[in-house]
């Protein structure tokens, strides 16, 4: 795998120069839509943009369940991203679906994460490291209804097949989505997002060095069990909320007439929401 690697003047080359030929050749007329999270992947894809000099606008999709830290990272470090706020929050989603987000039914991120950036060509910091399910997707993925067609994708992509990382053809339909999306770090390894921000003296949330890994909504299945004890030992106050939305969900649920019968109380829920996970 190509390396991240620095010369003598400690100027990165290679993923980062290919990332930003990556960004002016697909730069769309109304300029990229960065989903712009707070944690270090989104802090790389926005200084590769401004490297880039491409026009781009920045936006940070609000979840309620938040770090704090990370909202007043952003609101002061990226004082130009644009906080998009839910339509509902978690607890009440919670309360509606009438089960907890888990691994599987995923209704959060659909709803508080993903709806940003329709009919936009979306910048993304997924990478292939990060999971099983992200190493299969693909660094440009496309709508036929998005802000360019598949034709005129296809017809740059024959300017970038000298790129070793990408031996395959890098375009896959994405209609559910409804938008074009460039993972433009999908091959960066977690080192490498280290070196460049160290590199360029960037700032990220403290959280990292309090040992996160990964930064995002609080109570995240995705992250398993011991992720989740942290995080609500971390924030208490996430978890007796999560524990009054599952009561309301049980009572919901009572009102409906349908039967429960693994869980009598949000406790209960909570319990068995966290150690499935």
């Amino acid at each position: 795998m190509e390396q991240l690697v620095f010369n003598e003047n400690l100027k990165i080359v290679t993923k980062v120069d290919n990332a930003i030929e990556y960004l002016k050749m697909f730069e769309p007329p109304d300029g990229y839509y960065l989903a712009f999270s707070g944690g270090k992947d989104s802090i790389v894809c926005h200084e590769l943009l401004v490297l880039s000099g491409v026009k781009f606008d920045a936006h940070f999709s609000l979840t309620t369940v938040d770090p704090p830290e990370v909202i007043k990272f952003i609101k002061e470090e990226y004082p130009n991203v644009i906080i998009e706020y839910p339509k509902t929050s978690m607890w009440k989603l919670i309360e509606e679906k009438l089960m907890p987000p888990t691994r599987i039914v995923r209704y959060c991120c659909q709803e508080l994460k993903e709806e940003g950036g329709n009919g936009r060509f979306v910048i993304t910091g997924v990478r292939r490291a990060e999971s099983v399910k992200r190493s299969k997707r693909k660094k440009i993925e496309y709508d036929a209804y998005g802000s360019q067609s598949k034709k005129a994708i296809e017809e740059r992509q024959i300017f970038l097949n000298s790129d070793n990382d990408e031996k395959r053809r890098m375009v896959e339909n994405c209609v559910i989505k409804g938008k074009n999306i460039l993972n433009i770090i999908l091959d960066w390894e977690d080192n490498e997002v280290w070196n460049f921000i160290k590199s360029r003296n960037l700032k990220y949330p403290f959280l990292y060095d309090k040992g996160y890994k990964r930064i995002g909504c609080i109570g995240c299945p995705m992250q398993g069990k011991n992720g989740m004890e942290r995080d609500f030992k971390d924030f208490p106050k996430y978890k007796q909320n999560y524990i009054k939305a599952f009561d309301r969900m049980l009572k919901n649920r009572d009102s409906k007439g349908l039967v429960t019968k693994r869980w009598k109380t949000g406790q209960e829920a909570f319990d068995w929401w966290v150690g499935q996970s």
